[in-house]
């Protein structure tokens, strides 16, 4: 008989249509645990950040002119390589300048341009107009641009515990195998070291021997650089055919070796970097670039107050999870305890973006939560508690259509997608509250008394679908202009317009197929006494 009743009824607007069809539809409980599963499934595999990266496109050309001044270098190579770089689409600044010697062309694209085609266009650009170099310049070399991955999302702080175990010279070697190993992570694009202190030959020239011997400091440059080379195995072969094998070994292999250097005459006779210089093998004393860690807990024992320490700094690919490259690469570090132990090598994490955009997204789910019970009690004084939590189960479905979607356009959850979830919840609710306020007043008419709990329910979802549907798609234009802001802030703000109209018009189909379906379940129609005639 309700199926009867059912047929008969003829909604007008998508809403009743919506309203009918799944009404009494077993694939609608179905439907609803499926959109719950997907909204889960987005929010544990979708990539965490606590903010969303930028796209920023970019590259130098840079020309070397070897004997050339700034003046020329600038009328033979800036000008006229600005010239031809500024016949490529998209780009928004060309920086040149002139030195001695080199010429150096900054490009920067507009933001939110392709990387990889930025950079191609700007290599094509550039080989396509080489015959305009001037003669006597060099290749150009084209650096692109890495901006959206050398921001670090790990640093961890490596010390030395115990100088009995470990020199510096191995300590840094220690380091830089630990660097390779971390690179070879999945999703791990680079790395670098800073603080790090290097094994190298130091040479402390005496000033007064120099004075001596009438020396200059630039002598002494010049020959170590004159033998400060790594020469190759040279193979080649004579015109009949025969092959010549023959090798130079380096000519530095020792701390002897840099003495022997031999830097002038005098006298007749000749003067080695030994006499005027005190020479010794260890590390690179004249890096300036030394970073000291103290611990703020004085009960950790393996800290004093100046621990000189050497930082890796790991960045992630672009699109990838913070969270998970940044547990992968602690994982590895805590494999390697036992070893560090035994080298008497201490670290220690001094940034960790993955555990700070893990939170200010869980914080964020926090609130959202909240902001959902404090509805779900409003609602309470204002329609009931089964009108309450029929408008309460909508919102967790409409964030889970939303998170999917955003899931399958290649977005990342951060502070600003949270945001735009935020932002929009109060407008998710409209739609659920102005279905279940229309059904609460049908069941409440003495005029309703006499149609069937089906028509009843159809009905009051459909009167409601025109207006609902305008109300929502103003609410949707007003987000349209904000998707159309061009520069840093609007890529930034880029998740608002682009997560915000599919919530609102995932809250109308919600509140269509789900609100009307519940209410058969949980509410009841009022039953009126006869009035006397």
């Amino acid at each position: 008989m309700k199926e009867d009743i059912n047929s008969n009824i003829k909604p007008k607007d998508i809403a009743g249509k919506l309203a009918k069809g799944f009404l009494r539809n077993p694939l609608t409980s179905v439907l609803a645990a499926f959109l719950i599963l997907v909204g889960y499934i987005a929010l544990s595999f979708m990539p965490r950040e606590e903010d969303p990266q930028i796209a920023i496109s970019g590259g130098a050309v840079i020309v070397a002119l070897p004997g050339a001044n700034a003046s020329e270098v600038e009328k033979v190579i800036i000008n006229p390589l600005e010239r031809k770089l500024r016949e490529i689409s998209g780009i928004e600044h060309i920086y040149g300048m002139a030195m001695n010697d080199v010429g150096i062309v900054n490009v920067m694209y507009y933001i939110g341009q392709d990387r990889e085609d930025s950079n191609l266009k700007l290599y094509d650009k550039v080989m396509q107009n080489l015959d305009v170099m001037p003669k006597g310049a060099m290749q150009p070399l084209i650096k692109p641009f890495d901006i959206d991955i050398d921001i670090p999302i790990l640093t961890v702080a490596f010390y030395i515990k115990d100088n009995k175990k470990i020199s510096e010279v191995d300590f840094y070697k220690k380091v830089r195998d630990i660097q390779h190993s971390v690179n070879a992570i999945e999703s791990v694009s680079k790395t670098n070291l800073k603080g790090d202190r290097r094994a190298q030959y130091n040479i402390e020239v005496d000033i007064g021997k120099l004075a001596g011997y009438n020396l200059s400091l630039g002598q002494i440059m010049m020959a170590i650089e004159s033998v400060a080379k790594s020469v190759p195995n040279v193979s080649a072969t004579t015109p009949d055919g025969n092959l010549v094998v023959f090798g130079l070994k380096n000519v530095i292999e020792s701390v002897d070796d840099v003495k022997d250097i031999a830097v002038a005459q005098y006298g007749g006779s000749l003067i080695y970097l030994r006499d005027v210089a005190n020479i010794y093998e260890g590390i690179d004393i004249q890096n300036k670039k030394i970073a000291i860690i103290t611990h703020r807990e004085t009960k950790e024992e393996d800290f004093s107050s100046n621990t000189q320490q050497t930082t890796l700094s790991i960045s992630k690919l672009a699109g990838t999870n913070a969270v998970t490259v940044a547990k992968e690469v602690r994982d590895y570090l805590n494999t390697q305890e036992s070893s560090f132990d035994n080298a008497g090598i201490g670290y220690v994490v001094t940034r960790n973006y993955g555990v700070r955009a893990d939170d200010a997204v869980n914080e964020l789910m926090h609130h959202l939560i909240i902001t959902i019970v404090i509805i779900a009690i409003m609602l309470i004084f204002a329609l009931g508690w089964k009108e309450s939590l029929i408008v309460t189960f909508t919102v967790p479905a409409i964030l889970a259509v939303t998170l999917f979607i955003a899931y399958l356009g290649g977005q990342s959850i951060n502070r600003i997608t949270l945001f735009a979830f935020l932002l929009s919840l109060g407008l998710l609710v409209d739609a659920a509250i102005i279905v279940i306020e229309n059904i609460h007043r049908h069941l409440h008419d003495h005029n309703s008394s006499h149609e069937s709990m089906d028509a009843l329910l159809i009905e009051a979802t459909d009167e409601i679908g025109p207006p609902t549907n305008i109300a929502t798609l103003a609410i949707i234009l007003t987000m349209v202009p904000m998707a159309f802001v061009g520069g840093m802030m609007g890529s930034f703000m880029k998740p608002i317009p682009l997560n915000v109209p599919v919530a609102l018009v995932a809250s109308l189909f919600v509140a269509y197929i789900f609100t009307p379906y519940l209410s058969l379940k949980l509410l009841k129609r009022e039953h009126h006494k006869k009035e006397a005639k």
